[in-house]
């Protein structure tokens, strides 16, 4: 039964590809929104570092239409210098115009993003940033760019866990922990081993990860500070550790441990370590997800034969299922506004990722090619990351969650597996 056990575990849990360390991804826009809006970005006055990422950061969204600039005969900077009649002939939208200037080492950004209809000024900002602070800043300009334009708060500066394998031999594999911005930029490793690291997991403030290691060749689960690197372990017990999930309110992780002899879905307090046992029975139950209010956890289950996903309240220890469509659901998290759960759903033979109304129990499938696994959603909810096999090679896949908007990041070098997006970041 234990090696039954583990079996289960490591097949739910982790799938190893072979990959290169410090590969960074690279984001590739596979399919976007027919009516996406028509936008131009005039390169930025002093330097086009800042508008060049903002560019790609609203191209990549697939939510706009980024109009070549270097066909158009006007490249203004600010306001004043907008011929609006002209930008109107070229069917466009809304514009995006800024400078860049230096003073004692800082950058001065201006930028402006302009409605070309109402001749009218959407956005006014000024910042100032170090040379180091650029992309992080440009980023920022595309989140306010995007949420005045949509409504919804952009997701360009958040982050992406991921873990990368390298394969040199049967016998010397390294395993890697990165943490990359959204866009595959700026990759950083903060964990490096010679055993598997799997399941990475965001606290709610985004200041540290939860992720199981088997350093020492037993699981443990671990939490690591992102900007310090300083980590402690948070579980060790015998047996199985993993499946780490923070409450919304950072205060306890679920995970999986098999202290009966059985996985079993359990809450750990992070500062006093109390624990406390949420499912029972011999099922394998594993990869718990916290509602928001923190008031149940959705989880995948064998109880009824094959993998699917339940739903218990927190000390009811009475779970109730939650899907039926596909003869396999797993690895079920919940949207944002906790109105839809997205999984790995099996229909048919394949692995697709999907999304499941709670109130209809409506499927819509966002993605059914290849082989797919690991779906996190991003912190607005407009998005999943995924892990994919595409063409023999391991990549990231994004969906918009109406399955519309379709995004590859493969890396540079090699394949990546078990994403999971940030929450927003300060």
């Amino acid at each position: 039964m234990h090696k039954k056990i583990i079996l289960f575990f490591i097949l739910m849990c982790c799938s190893c590809f072979s990959i290169t360390a410090t590969a960074a991804l690279d984001l590739e826009l596979t399919q976007g929104i027919d009516s996406a809006i028509p936008l131009a970005v005039v390169p930025f006055a002093g330097s086009s570092e800042v508008s060049d990422i903002v560019s790609a950061d609203l191209k990549n969204s697939g939510r706009f239409h980024i109009v070549d600039i270097s066909a158009m005969g006007q490249f203004p900077h600010n306001s004043s210098e907008v011929d609006y009649s002209y930008w109107l002939g070229k069917k466009i939208n809304n514009l995006v115009v800024g400078t860049v200037s230096t003073s004692w080492g800082k950058y001065n950004i201006n930028v402006q993003l302009l409605d070309i209809y109402s001749h009218s000024i959407l956005l006014n900002k000024q910042f100032t940033a170090s040379k180091e602070q650029l992309r992080h800043l440009a980023h920022h300009i595309s989140d306010l760019i995007y949420q005045q334009l949509t409504g919804e708060r952009g997701i360009f500066s958040t982050k992406i866990a991921y873990v990368v394998v390298q394969k040199k031999s049967p016998q010397n594999i390294k395993y890697s922990l990165v943490v990359s911005d959204a866009d595959g930029y700026n990759p950083k490793q903060l964990v490096v081993s010679n055993e598997p690291i799997m399941s990475p997991a965001w606290s709610p403030n985004g200041k540290n990860i939860a992720y199981v290691s088997f350093e020492g060749r037993n699981s443990a689960i671990y939490v690591q500070d992102i900007v310090t690197g300083n980590r402690r372990v948070l579980s060790k017990y015998p047996g199985v550790n993993g499946a780490p999930a923070w409450s919304p309110d950072g205060k306890k992780i679920a995970l999986v441990l098999t202290l009966t002899g059985y996985p079993k879905i359990y809450t750990l307090d992070v500062d006093t370590s109390h624990l406390e046992q949420i499912t029972e029975g011999a099922s394998l139950d594993t990869e718990p997800s916290w509602a928001q209010d923190g008031k149940s956890i959705i989880f995948t289950s064998n109880s009824g034969g094959a993998p699917q996903i339940y739903q218990v309240v927190i000390g009811s220890k009475s779970p109730k299922r939650i899907t039926y469509n596909g003869n396999y659901n797993a690895r079920g998290a919940f949207t944002p506004n906790g109105k839809s759960i997205v999984m790995l759903n099996r229909d048919g033979g394949r692995f697709n990722i999907a999304v499941q109304d709670l109130k209809t129990g409506r499927i819509n499938i966002l993605f059914d090619e290849g082989i797919n696994k690991s779906p996190s959603v991003a912190a607005n909810g407009s998005m999943v990351v995924y892990a994919t096999i595409l063409n023999g090679r391991g990549v990231l896949g994004e969906s918009s969650i109406d399955g519309r908007i379709k995004l590859r990041l493969p890396a540079q070098e090699g394949d990546v597996q078990d994403p999971a997006w940030s929450p927003f970041l300060d």
